[in-house]
């Protein structure tokens, strides 16, 4: 379908140097839309670019802190003029501290929602002004199943997609009437080289417990793959999505719908 096309599109997707980022710009990318990445140091933008170009994928990747507002303007106004102004924004880059509350220090805490919080909204402000002149834009946040949950060592996490969350949908608000469009994807736990020791078997050759906690909380009784959040970016980035303001699509194969299994 047409309205599913990203031709003529400048997608930058922060972060996307490997990982959901990757995958989610490679999906982009397959749709028709040119590749703008940032990382935050030479080394890693240099790893994405030689993963793009194995795909066949020309991509103009950057190095610049999500972070320092600064630097973010300095990217916004540097990919205008070498690329072409952004029409779609992917605010991926994150991180998650594991660290139980009480033993967290403040400065940890801070660190997570300045990069999960913070940067969202620096990214957002920066490409807004020229998505209002154009009256057209697109902006997907990377929310979490942490948006809605909470769960043990991961308060800042929770606290920084929470406030996501909340973003998206002001963004929404705010800007709706300029035909800008802001959504989250909500990923549930994805199969990637961060969560593999999470899924290694045992010396006695079982399941790691949490890879069976994961199943089993799980209807589709799998772990998602970066696969899995292709469709949603394309739908989220394209004229298909038009209508849809203030939304998180939550890919999770069902685990916020499902109670879990009853013991035995």
């Amino acid at each position: 379908m047409e309205n599913f096309s990203l031709k003529g599109k400048i997608a930058l997707v922060t972060g996307a140097s490997y990982g959901i980022g990757f995958a989610i710009a490679t999906s982009l990318s397959e749709a028709g839309a040119t590749i703008v990445f940032n990382d935050i140091n030479q080394e890693l933008v240099d790893k994405g670019l030689a993963a793009y170009a194995e795909r066949n994928i020309k991509a103009h990747g950057y190095v610049c802190d999500v972070t320092n507002e600064e630097q973010v303007n300095s990217l916004i106004a540097q990919v205008a003029e070498e690329v072409g102004e952004v029409d779609i924004l992917v605010n991926n880059a994150g991180i998650i501290k594991r660290i139980p509350m009480h033993e967290m220090s403040a400065a940890e805490f801070r660190q997570v929602i300045d990069i999960d919080l913070n940067g969202p909204f620096i990214m957002a402000k920066a490409v807004l002004p020229a998505m209002m002149r154009k009256r057209a834009g697109k902006i997907i946040n990377i929310c979490s199943m942490m948006s809605e949950l909470g769960r043990e060592t991961v308060s800042a996490y929770a606290a920084a997609k929470g406030g996501l969350k909340m973003l998206t949908r002001n963004i929404a608000s705010e800007y709706g009437e300029y035909n800008i469009q802001c959504n989250g994807i909500g990923p549930g736990y994805i199969a990637t080289p961060q969560t593999a020791p999470l899924r290694e078997k045992q010396a006695d050759g079982s399941a790691h417990p949490f890879d069976s906690f994961i199943i089993a909380k799980t209807p589709a009784a799998r772990w998602g793959t970066p696969e899995d959040l292709a469709g949603p970016a394309v739908f989220l980035a394209s004229e298909a999505s038009n209508f849809v303001n203030g939304h998180v699509l939550y890919v999770d194969g069902g685990i916020l719908a499902y109670i879990g299994k009853q013991p035995k």
